[in-house]
Parts: C-alpha cells; structure tokens; sequence
C-alpha cells in the first residue's frame, strides 16, 4: 500500500475525477449561505442542495469536492469511539442528471484500485447493495469482476430522508486483516457492513433515481443524479495503517502539542487520559473551523454548539493536569495542518485565538460561579435532611450554567452526598427530543423543476448601462406552462435582453412596465428572480396581451433605481469603514439593499460602541462628500483577488467577475449596480445596530432624501422637546433638560427621605403589636412603604432590636402585593423557616414566593387577599 499524506489523499481525490471532467468546486463555509434550513453544513451534499431542487442549474452537471462539515446529534460519544467527530471532511462526486450507476461505481473502483491513483488491493475490497437493485450488483459483479462472495445484500442500503429525491447506494469496505478483528468469527456483526473494527466503510455511492412523493410513492425522477461520500479521516486512517482515526496526521500533531501543556501525560498510556486528548484534539478543530467560518460561541443555536465544545474540551483538558486556558495554543497547529487546503485557519488565526482565549477564561469564571451555586444548592439540600442532588438541579447547573456534570458529581461526593443520575438522563432526554423536533422542521431537497431547468435560451442583461431597452419576447409562462400569448393575470416573461435587475446579492429587484413599440403598457414587473440556467426572469401583471416573438419596450422605474444604487454603493462603503474600525474580522454576514433603507449584517463578537458608529459614520459621509468616481472593472477571478478585491466567503464566483471600485477605499467583487461617483449618494445616516444571532451584528442606515426626512423628523421632535421645558433656542434645550434632571433628582431624595420617615414611624407603631402563639412571638401588620426595598430596610431594623421570633410585613401599591417573613435563630433552631411560611400565604395574594429560612419574599397580584394571608400568619404558627 502506498504511503500517502492527508493532503495527498485529498488532492488525490480531487485530481481523479477533475480527470473525469468534473469541476471542482471549493469546500463552502460550515455557517450555511441562504440556507435556513440547516445549522451547519454536515455533509458534503448539503452544499449541492440548489443544483439537486434544480432552483440553479450547473455550470457542469459534474461536480467534485471536499467538504468540511460538522455533525454533533452524537458529542458524547467523540472521543470514546475510533471514528466519532464533531468536524470531518466528506469527499465527493457528484453528476446532476448526467452520469449515472455504471460511471459512479467503474470510477470508484478504479480511483482505488489503479496503481496510478490509492492503489489497493482488490481482494481487500467488499461492497453491500440493495437487494433490489440488481442493476449495481451486475455492474459490480459483470463488468468490474469483483466476487460474488465479496457483494453483500443489505436492506438498509436505501438512501431516503422521507421525501425528494431518493434511491439505492452502494457502499464499499476495506479488510484491514486479521489484527483488527475485534469480534469472534461467528458474531452476527462481523461482516462487511456489520459494526466492527475489521472491515471499514469509505465510501457510499448514492444512485438518487427516485422522488419520494408526500404520498409516499416512489416514482422515477426524469433526471437521474449521483450523490458520492467518503470520509477523508477514515480512508486515511485505512492508508496511514492507524488504528484510529486519531493517531493519523489530521489529530496526532494536536494531541503531541496538548501533551507538552499537561501534566506529563502521555497518550497511548492509559484510555482515560487518551479520550481525553481525542476529545481536545477533535473540538479545537471543528471550533477553529467554525470560527473561521463566521460562528461565534453565545447561548444559541450554533454559537451554543461552540460553547459547548470549547467547554468540554476545557473539562478534558483538567483531567490532564491543564488548569489555565490552553485551547487557543491550539489553533496555529490546526492551521498548520490544515493549510495546503484551508489556508483560512492561519490567515484568521489571530482572531480565531482571540475568540477562543476569551470563551476559555470567561468559562474558567463560570466554574467559579458554579461552585457558588452549587455549594448553596448543597446547602439547602443538608438544611432540608435530603442526601440526594435532584437531577433537575444538575441538569440546570449544566444546561443553563455551563457547569460541567463531572465537577457537580465531584463536589456532591466530597459533601456525602449521592447524585440522581436518572433524573439528570430523563432531563437530557428531554432536551435531545426538544432538539429532534426542531431539526424536524429542516426542509428536504425538493425536485428539479423540469419547465425552468429545461429553458436555455439567452437573456443579457444590459441594466449597467440603461434603463429602457427594446427586446424579443422569447418565452411566457402562465399557470406553470408555457404558452405562446397572455392577456391577463399574472406571467413570467423571459426576453433576449432586459435593463431590468434580478434579486441577487442584497440588491432587490428592478419594479418598472413592459410597453408595446407605440407606447402601450402591457406588464407591470413587480419582481425578477434568476432562473436555473441564470436569466432575469420577470415577473409581471398583465394588462394588454402579449406575444411571444413580438418585440416590447421594457422600462425600469428610474426612481426605484436610484435610491438603490445610492443604498448599495453606501453598503461597500460601509463595509469598509466596519473593517478599518472594528477589525479585519468583520465581514458581511448578510445584506439587503432596498430603496428606502440599507441593512447590512457582519460578524462581530461584541456590541458597537456609539462612538465606534459615529466613526463609521463620518468615514462614510467623508468618502461621499469627497466626490470620488466609482469605477467598474471586468476581469477574471484570477485577476481581481490579485487586485485585492473584496470577496463574501464562501460565495460561489464565475470565471469572469465584476469589480467595483472607489478610489484606493473600496474594493469589492460585485455584480450590483451602483452609482457613477459617491457624491451621488448625498448623505448616509446610521439608523440602528444591533445584535441579530450570535457573533452577527446589524447595521441599518439610510442614505439620500430618506437620510433627510431622518434628520427633519428628529430636528422636529427636538424642538418640541424645547417648547416643552420652555427653551428659546433649540441649542439651550441640552441644558434646560439637564436642571430637569437635577430637580428631579432632588425631588427624589426628598421623596425617599419622607418615605423613610413615614416607615420609622410606622415600625415604631407596629413593633409594640407583638403578640404570642404556641410558644413564639410574632409581629403581623401591613403597612405603607413604596417597594419591597423598604420592607426589608423594616426587617433589618426588627432584627437589630430583636423584638421577637417571628416578623410578617404586607404592602400594597396599586394592583401589587409584597409580602415579606423574617424569623430570628431561635426560631429557626426550632425548625421554623421564613421561606416554608412565605410559600404557605403567598397564594393568597395570588402569586408565590421563596427565599432563605431566616428571610423570604413574595409577590402578587390581589390586593384584597392581603389581609386574609396576615391572618393566616398565627394560625400557622399555632399548628406547628
């Protein structure tokens, strides 16, 4: 067998069928673009999703990648397992309706058979098929010569996610011999597909032949695709003889450098320590990645997948003796590995370390603020004569705190006490079908839509240049059919060339009208969309008849487009100023440009400081008011990044690209339209910024005539804000405003100094009411104080004096009850609790409370059942 690096597998790959005419397209970001659908890419075929729906028809149905993808349904098991990851790399070929069964599998067998290429044995090799599919079977066995006795019939082998499109795979095992066989021979499992050590899958063959209808019929699709996968960490495990998929160059450099930051652990020594090194040495891949990528750790979504990552790796990274934050050391060897294809990792990896370090020190703050909580919650628990931590109570310290289960396990031994495992699985449970369920919602790929897909006649867009063109009217299409006139209702209208703009990159589409030669409107376009081979496709409301073959006038609405223009140029003008102020970091994460307001997302792992916006703001406004001609270049993709050019990452460019420029401040590849010079724009305003998901930021901001009626409307409200505290002048209102504040202040430390007053007198009053119940003394009144605050401010006073056992306070303000209990030690020694009094009355003011047994709280809100909770106070007492 060869010896073969991870990069040279990789590549190897990729040069193979590149040979067979496939393009190969780049591995897309793990942070899905214009997908809601998934929450991260996890798997090599979830990129291709447009090409299988057929909304986008490729520019070759042949298509080969490497795809980093990340899956975590099963982190637990990471680390335990030979073969578990969070991130992985999925190597694939892929035909949209052109090859098919023959090619896949001829391919697949020579790609790992040829000397030229992997270069294995072939009596090392088995395959599984679909009973069914007799067709893969006879290919396998006739034409490649592989022995029946090497073929396995499997029911599983079925490809169905339970609608689109579907059909049988084909999956191909290697032998690695007798050394890894972990099962005896007569084990159910021990056969190629079986679950076993010997014989390891590395590559399925996916022949999607069918559509899975919602009647759940299986009908053959018109167009038949290839969808391929192989684990590039399990073929090279296979190649590099690993026993694992950890001890080969993709992990062992990351757990060489982990063990010279231990404690003088050594992998390979012992299996405890060893997960943990496969545990580290796994997430700080998948966390680099995603970071890079655009992801950031919050308390959702996919920023809490990260979290929780780093933070598992930071608890294995204790077993090891690692007490300080370590896994941020670890990002420029995952760069190095990784750089001959991702040279992302090491061109971000300031900021990648930058994310990691703080998450891990932030952490390290909450195991201490976890201590806290539990050894309160240990507390309560002693106080109550309970021995038992609920598992409810851990599984809030760990779901909501971040507070790892090992450490509460730990700490609850050290205090003797025992731990509900069960209850802390039942609450897991439950939090994985919560998960399920939302997973559930995720779309399935749907099927090409052979009336789109089919239509391949030109369309040129000519709208850089003009916005009135005259054009042949090549196709109609009404009630999803195609048709040769249309007198009304609504139509999709394709023409040889249209000005008008199809909804692409942010930029919303062209609104305008569709005239006859002699000046007759006959369409109103309301929207353009791109069709699957790239055409403006419009869509219209018919209000003439139309032709096809006829010749029309087609007219953007001039008004709609310049407030457009002047909204896109101003968002690549802003996204440069974001980067010189924030940091190279913040990249566009989404963007919408419409006529009336500009919205633009970018990647930022903390809140925008107003000062940080008004510089944003005046670089733009500068670069406007400097008058500066924005030039258009077109050049090939090659070209324009040596220029320098702006690219989003992981945006999917053709050969030939635009280039929007202004001067030495912005350069951007972009197909938009834009204005001819940034005094075009007027002027540009931030209206808002705000957090939209985790680590993405939003700005919002107008330019133009709208940044105009912005300033009029807020000049507006400031002037009556002057007539209101009787300013003359607008500039003096600041101010006026101020002494407001100041009399108000005042006002109020008045305010708190009666009400303090009005409480001392009151408590003079009601502590002389102390009366006696079955052995304690015990104060009840209501009273009149403003908040809770001044209720406890009573207590504290009852307690200084120590005037007797038991203390019950009542207010009411408006329709709100406080209700506060406070017990003296004695009273507690005895085994009276202010927190069981509290929970007692409090329905009666119809809410609840709790609190501390020397003091507890509660709210509610009904008035009136005030004093029916007072009087029930000595009752409660006498019964105890």
């Amino acid at each position: 067998m060869k010896t073969l690096s991870s990069q040279e597998v990789r590549q190897m790959y990729l040069d193979f069928f590149k040979s067979k005419g496939h393009n190969v397209e780049p591995s897309a970001p793990l942070v899905p673009i214009n997908d809601p659908t998934l929450l991260w890419i996890n798997s090599g075929v979830a990129t291709m999703k447009k090409y299988f729906d057929g909304s986008v028809v490729p520019e070759n149905p042949r298509m080969t990648n490497s795809q980093k993808s990340i899956r975590t349904n099963d982190i637990e098991n990471v680390g335990k397992t030979a073969r578990h990851h969070t991130m992985f790399e999925m190597l694939g070929n892929f035909s949209i309706g052109d090859y098919f069964k023959s090619e896949a599998i001829h391919w697949a067998w020579e790609f790992l058979t040829d000397e030229k290429w992997i270069g294995f044995a072939p009596e090392k090799l088995y395959v599984t098929v679909y009973p069914e599919d007799k067709e893969a079977k006879r290919i396998w066995e006739e034409e490649v010569g592989l022995p029946t006795e090497h073929i396995v019939e499997i029911e599983d082998n079925f490809w169905d996610i339970g609608a689109g499109p579907c059909g049988p795979d084909s999956e191909i095992f290697y032998d690695r011999g007798e050394k890894y066989n972990d099962l005896a021979e007569n084990d159910p499992e021990n056969y190629p597909g079986g679950e076993n050590e010997r014989y390891l899958e590395i590559w399925n063959l996916v022949f999607s032949e069918f559509n899975h209808t919602p009647e759940g019929k299986y009908e053959p699709l018109p167009n038949k695709n290839i969808d391929t996968g192989m684990g590039l960490e399990r073929m090279v495990s296979i190649i590099q003889d690993a026993p694992t998929n950890f001890e080969t160059d993709l992990f062992l450099p990351i757990i060489h450098a982990t063990e010279k930051m231990s404690a003088g652990k050594k992998y390979g020594t012992n299996s405890n320590t060893d997960t943990s090194f496969k545990v580290i040495a796994d997430h700080i891949r998948a966390v680099s990645f995603a970071i890079g990528d655009g992801a950031l750790p919050s308390n959702e979504g996919r920023g809490y997948v990260l979290r929780r990552l780093l933070r598992r790796a930071v608890m294995h990274g204790k077993k090891l003796g690692i007490h300080t934050a370590f896994m941020y050391k670890l990002v420029p060897v995952v760069g190095e590995i990784m750089k001959g294809f991702y040279p992302e990792i090491l061109e971000k990896q300031e900021f990648i370390q930058k994310v990691v370090q703080t998450e891990e020190e932030r952490f390290h703050e909450t195991i201490n603020d976890g201590l806290q909580l539990l050894t309160e919650l240990i507390q309560s628990i002693k106080n109550s004569g309970k021995d038992t931590v609920a598992g409810k109570d851990i599984f809030k310290l760990y779901d909501t705190f971040g507070f790892p289960v090992e450490l509460t396990e730990e700490v609850a031994e050290d205090e003797g006490l025992s731990v509900d495992h069960a209850g802390f699985e039942q609450e897991m449970d439950g939090q994985k079908k919560r998960a399920r369920a939302a997973r559930s919602t995720e779309k399935s790929m749907g099927v090409q839509s052979a009336l789109l897909t089919d239509i391949k006649v030109d369309s040129v867009f000519t709208g850089y240049h003009e916005i009135s063109t005259t054009a042949k009217l090549t196709v109609i299409i009404s009630q999803h059919e195609m048709v040769d006139h249309i007198s009304e209702g609504n139509a999709q209208l394709l023409f040889s060339e249209t000005p008008f703009y199809a909804e692409m990159g942010g930029q919303v589409a062209d609104h305008g009208q569709i005239e006859t030669e002699a000046g007759e409107i006959v369409a109103v376009v309301k929207d353009v969309q791109k069709a699957p081979n790239g055409q403006p496709l419009h869509q219209v409301e018919i209000v003439g008849r139309v032709e096809e073959g006829n010749s029309y006038v087609l007219k953007v609405d001039p008004v709609r487009r310049r407030k457009v223009i002047k909204n896109h140029t101003a968002t690549h003008l802003l996204h440069r100023a974001l980067k010189d102020i924030l940091g190279e970091h913040a990249n566009q994460a989404g963007s919408l440009v419409a006529p009336t307001y500009l919205r633009f997302d970018f990647t930022h792992f903390g809140q925008v400081s107003p000062a940080e916006l008004k510089q944003m703001e005046k670089n733009v406004n500068q670069i406007i008011w400097d008058s500066i001609a924005v030039e258009t270049i077109e050049t090939d993709i090659d070209t324009a990044k040596s220029l320098g050019a702006m690219a989003l990452f992981g945006e999917k460019y053709g050969h030939e690209v635009r280039v929007v420029k202004v001067a030495d401040y912005s350069l951007e590849l972009c197909g938009g339209v834009h204005v001819q010079n940034t005094s075009d724009i007027g002027l540009f305003k931030i209206v808002s910024e705000s957090g939209v998901g985790a680590g993405v930021r939003r700005i919002e901001a107008v330019t133009s005539q709208e940044a105009y009626t912005l300033f009029h409307e807020e000049e507006e409200q400031l002037q009556t804000v002057a007539q209101i505290v009787k300013s003359p002048q607008l500039k003096e209102s600041v101010h006026k405003v101020e002494q407001l504040q100041l009399q108000v202040k005042e006002l109020q430390k008045e305010n708190e100094q009666l009400s303090t007053k009005i409480a001392n007198q009151q408590a003079g009053d009601i502590f002389k009411e102390i009366k006696e119940s079955n052995g304690f003394t015990y104060i009840v009144a209501q009273v009149t104080v403003k908040d809770m605050n001044q209720l406890r401010q009573l207590a504290d006073q009852w307690k200084q004096k120590n005037l007797s056992d038991i203390l019950v306070l009542g207010t009411v303000q408006g329709e709100k009850v406080n209700l506060l209990a406070a017990m003296s030690k004695e009273a507690n020694q005895k085994g009276l609790k202010a927190g069981t009094l509290i929970k007692e009355i409090a329905p009666k003011i119809g809410g609840g409370g709790g609190g501390r047994p020397d003091m507890a709280q509660a709210g509610g809100k009904n008035p009136e059942g005030l004093q029916v909770a007072l009087k029930a106070v000595p009752e409660w007492i006498a019964a105890r």
